[in-house]
């Protein structure tokens, strides 16, 4: 809890997965890929419950058995690949509030973005709090670098190179180039209220929690855990460079 307002966690993990099988519950070093976003958010100085929603019977009982609860199972239709994020979250809101429970705002974790910390949440929560008159929500971004569009090229009909954004080649310095962000996943909060009316957190009153490229990674393919597990065994090393910067 924040300033007496009331928040609410979800962890999304159903048992499917297109690219990478049961990646949720894929060993990443000494525990489930999951069990990283778990032990985040119950570090997390403001959240007050956090909970493991899925399909999944073995996903549920990792989660049990670090500490997360699963409140429920969800329902098939809602764990398939045509599902919406938004209808997940709903589902876990209507659980607790037909039950009499109900959370000023509500945080989205994805178990895909383990190098995500508890500071980070907690950090994201104040940058909202401190400026909730005119803000409703806050997401993770990162800044584009190496991919920037500037950098882009495009191939032709004939086999050959053209600037992807613009009618000829100019090659830019990084330093040169204009800011541009992605979204990258590893957090969303948002007012409760907002959030079931906009069935977004994307809007016109959505701030930006800058997340450095090293924490920003996802965990999509098989490649992406491996790179993972080479982060943080070295994320003493990369938070110290990121402070110092």
């Amino acid at each position: 809890m924040i300033e007496n307002y009331s928040i609410l966690a979800i962890i999304p993990a159903r048992g499917g997965s297109k690219g990478l099988s049961r990646k949720n519950i894929l060993p990443l070093l000494d525990k489930p890929l999951i069990a990283w976003t778990i032990e985040a958010a119950g570090k997390s100085k403001y959240i007050d419950k956090y909970i493991v929603s899925t399909d999944d019977d073995e996903i549920a009982n990792i989660a049990s058995s670090f500490n997360c609860e699963v409140p429920f199972l969800r329902p098939k239709h809602l764990a398939s690949d045509e599902a919406s994020s938004i209808n997940v979250i709903k589902h876990s809101i209507d659980f607790f509030k037909s039950n009499g429970t109900t959370f000023n705002y509500t945080i989205l974790l994805e178990p895909t973005s383990p190098l995500r910390d508890s500071e980070d949440i907690d950090s994201a929560i104040e940058i909202l709090f401190s400026n909730k008159d005119k803000a409703d929500s806050i997401v993770g971004v990162s800044k584009v670098e190496a991919t920037h569009p500037a950098f882009d090229v495009k191939i032709d009909k004939k086999g050959f190179i053209q600037p992807y954004n613009s009618k000829k080649f100019n090659i830019l310095r990084r330093q040169d180039i204009e800011q541009l962000y992605f979204f990258e996943g590893s957090v969303y909060i948002s007012l409760t209220d907002v959030l079931l009316d906009k069935e977004s957190f994307y809007h016109e009153r959505t701030l930006p929690y800058v997340v450095p490229r090293w924490k920003s990674l996802e965990i999509d393919e098989l490649v992406d855990l491996i790179v993972a597990e080479a982060l943080l065994k070295k994320k003493d090393l990369l938070n110290r460079q990121v402070f110092n910067e």
